[in-house]
């Protein structure tokens, strides 16, 4: 088996939830040995998690814990028990990257802050998630994906119709979250490269109201530059009022294929073999980019028609040797079947489930991935691997300081 990226490195997590763990998730299967640090009786409670939107999880395996948890080790700790902050210090002496989700109040309560945490390790990464950034006076306030990733950075308002009430939620769970923690994972990665080179070690921040702000940053430089905001297109609009190749077409079986060619009159002749339409190649209406762009309507209206006599399957089987760009637009079943995620391996098994990898590849291989573990289910191991003999630890069981 090949090396990973980040063989050897050693991730102690004291964070909950989806957005930090998901940032340790890909450092597992990077791999990292990523340890999990969980309250001591309660332990993260995202493992509480059973109903997300209108889907229900009964029993285990859980995805809304197994998803941010691969391939790590729990120790169940109590940093609230002297005992508990001591084997947590100690944890952190022996670690590359202590990365957490705790507000600057919990970290200084428990002492677990930069400063605390880099004197037993001076040489330490010390990376923090937050939800609205580590400056100003709101840093100590805490946050979701829904409230600082998808509302407060732009995209709810953006996507949302300008008369439709209320605003289009976030497609799934985590989403901001799954996002943030890719990004923090790429911020871990690079300062370790950092201290390789130079000696130097950092503090690494992300934050939920950043990550969405980047997500959005080719919007916010439009809308700024030209001081207008950009409005989503009503539902049931085709696309694009100037290119009938960039827009949305529902088949015979109210499925829909989404066409973006940017460059209409490079593709309107292969579109038009493609779809039966042979007789519009030589239409003076469509021959020039001036002339597509007037008559963008009769088009639309004509592929409309045309699109609506065959089903998605059979549009796909034609379209396989269609030269521009278009796709089916799928849920996350269909996604998950795609022929082309399954030929790149997007998933991959983690225990009893499929998962979708995290979405860096090396050497064209995909990562092994592995379940999350079972609350405090790595405790004695770990212990053990620090020196410690059965007496202390069932010392440190009795105090309640590890579980």
């Amino acid at each position: 088996m090949s090396s990973k990226p980040l063989d050897g490195i050693r991730v102690l997590e004291v964070a909950m939830y989806g957005f930090v763990p998901s940032a340790g998730a890909v450092l597992a299967e990077w791999g990292a040995d990523v340890v999990k640090v969980e309250h001591a009786v309660t332990g993260d409670p995202q493992r509480g998690l059973r109903q997300t939107g209108l889907l229900r999880v009964e029993g285990d395996p859980n995805p809304n814990i197994e998803h941010a948890n691969r391939l790590k080790r729990s120790i169940g700790l109590d940093m609230s028990v002297p005992e508990g902050r001591e084997m947590l210090l100690e944890l952190a002496r022996r670690s590359d990257v202590f990365l957490t989700s705790f507000l600057p109040g919990h970290r200084q309560k428990f002492g677990i802050d930069v400063d605390d945490i880099r004197a037993v390790n001076p040489d330490i990464i010390y990376a923090r998630g937050s939800a609205l950034g580590p400056r100003g006076e709101e840093s100590v306030k805490g946050g979701y994906d829904m409230t600082a990733f998808w509302c407060r950075a732009g995209t709810a308002r953006t996507i949302t119709p300008p008369d439709m009430p209320g605003m289009i939620g976030p497609p799934g769970p985590a989403y901001g979250d799954t996002i943030s923690g890719t990004n923090l994972a790429g911020g871990i990665a690079a300062a370790l490269l950092k201290r390789e080179r130079t000696g130097e070690t950092s503090v690494v921040d992300v934050s939920l109201l950043g990550s969405g702000l980047w997500s959005m940053g080719h919007t916010v430089a439009l809308t700024k530059h030209l001081d207008q905001r950009m409005e989503a297109f009503p539902p049931g609009v085709h696309g694009s009022p100037i290119n009938p190749l960039v827009g949305l077409y529902p088949t015979a079986d109210d499925r829909y294929i989404s066409f973006v060619m940017m460059q209409p009159t490079k593709f309107w002749a292969d579109v038009c073999r493609h779809m039966d339409l042979e007789e519009l190649i030589d239409d003076p209406r469509f021959a020039t980019g001036e002339s597509i762009a007037e008559n963008t309507e009769a088009a639309t209206e004509i592929l409309t028609e045309a699109m609506k006599k065959r089903p998605l399957v059979e549009w796909s089987e034609r379209f396989a040797t269609l030269a521009g760009p278009w796709a089916p637009v799928q849920d996350t079943l269909q996604a998950a079947e795609d022929a082309q995620v399954r030929a790149n391996e997007y998933l991959v098994q983690a225990g009893e489930l499929e998962l979708v990898a995290n979405p860096v590849q090396f050497d064209v291989a995909a990562p092994t991935s592995g379940p999350a573990p079972g609350f405090a289910e790595q405790t004695d191991e770990i212990l053990l691997e620090m020196g410690l003999d059965w007496d202390r630890i069932i010392e440190l069981k009795t105090a309640g300081a590890v579980t």
